[in-house]
């Protein structure tokens, strides 16, 4: 049996991390930058709202396990065709690129939420270095099976891929793994950072880059996407810090009970009126249902 490329394991917070993206028209892929990847779906030159939606149709399928990288083509073939689309680059490199950076994306943002719903369990991550890549990186190699907390501030800026074609990933463990496999914190590498200019042709600016991580991918696609789960210790801590204290507050002084009103207000059952059309404009509908101008 083929072993399963990176990013094509399917599971549902996979598949919910790419489909509550919005399709947004670039000229470029760095006219949004990091994090703003994690909500919106983009293809570098794409500008029409149609040919978008057809896009982000057929990657929608691959990440939802109904396409291949083949079969992504010929959705692609058909697309370019359908709307007489000019791009940038040959056929096998733009399909490929578009169909691996968005399913890896997908996959690295629906695992980080699989990893913070047992984080307080597994509280260590180990940064693991894909042996099907070819041409390896230096410092992802160096990074391979390192292991540190799962809240170091170093998953912020590398938490992979770490750029174009990257299948690094990330394993949980426990702290009993950690021993029986006698393994030991380390300590995280200083992040170095460099000038670079992206969107030369489009949009030129000059922007930061961590070493090691290509221009645009230093964070953490999961947490852009699903934000971050306290871990364990840190809710340990804080709920001792203020275990005398009654840190929840009103914020209003009184309550419904001080001026003698229901708790409850029963609603009546609402009704269209007879004549009501829906196909009328937005306002016009508004002023039907409110009964008027005001």
């Amino acid at each position: 049996m083929p072993n399963a490329q990176y990013g094509s394991m399917v599971f549902q917070e996979k598949i919910d991390a790419f489909k509550n993206k919005i399709h947004l028209p670039t000229a470029s892929w760095s006219d949004l930058w990091q994090q703003q990847h994690a909500k919106a779906f983009v293809v570098a030159g794409a500008m029409q709202d149609d040919l978008l939606t057809d896009f982000q149709t057929a990657v929608s399928k691959a990440i939802a396990g109904g396409s291949t990288l083949n079969d992504f083509r010929k959705d692609f073939d058909s697309i370019v065709k359908k709307h007489g689309w000019d791009y940038n680059g040959s056929r096998n490199w733009r399909s490929r690129v578009i169909y691996e950076t968005n399913t890896r994306m997908a996959y690295a943002a629906g695992r980080y939420s699989q990893m913070q719903a047992v984080k307080r369990s597994r509280p260590y991550w180990q940064y693991k270095h894909s042996i099907a890549v070819e041409n390896a990186r230096p410092q992802h190699l160096a990074w391979h099976n390192m292991v540190l907390k799962a809240d170091d501030p170093w998953w912020q800026t590398h938490y992979p891929p770490n750029g174009w074609g990257c299948q690094c990933y990330v394993k949980t463990l426990s702290a009993a793994e950690l021993n029986s496999q006698g393994l030991k914190l380390s300590t995280a590498p200083k992040v170095e950072w460099t000038n670079k200019t992206v969107g030369v042709a489009t949009n030129p600016r000059t922007v930061k880059v961590a070493d090691g991580v290509d221009a645009g991918f230093a964070y953490n696609p999961g947490k852009a996407a699903w934000g971050e789960t306290m871990q364990q210790r840190a809710y340990d801590e804080a709920k001792a810090k203020f275990a005398n204290q009654k840190i929840w507050q009103p914020m209003i002084a009184t309550t419904w009970q001080n001026y003698d009103r229901p708790e409850e207000i029963p609603l009546k059952p609402f009704e269209l009126p007879d004549d009501f059309d829906l196909r009328q404009g937005k306002v016009q509908v508004l002023k039907t249902l409110l009964g008027g101008e005001n």
